[in-house]
């Protein structure tokens, strides 16, 4: 899955969705897409990234506290 960094507009390819999906991680691992060598695996915080159409991610990935609001 491709995501995009907000600071940079780099496209990320997130190495674990289970990492994403998951509320109680605050960081995912991923490989920026820049070059034509693949990059080295670094650690991306999911507040810093949002979906390639700027949307930003889900509550249900980021925040362990979403159904409390409900």
């Amino acid at each position: 899955m491709f995501l995009k960094e907000k600071k940079s507009g780099d496209l990320i390819q997130i190495q674990s969705v289970e990492q994403l999906f998951s509320p109680l991680m605050s960081e995912v691992v991923g490989r920026r897409q820049a070059g034509e060598e693949e990059q080295e695996e670094q650690r991306f915080g999911k507040s810093d990234l949002v979906f390639p159409s700027d949307e930003l991610l889900p509550k249900c990935w980021t925040d362990p506290d979403y159904q409390k609001d409900a």
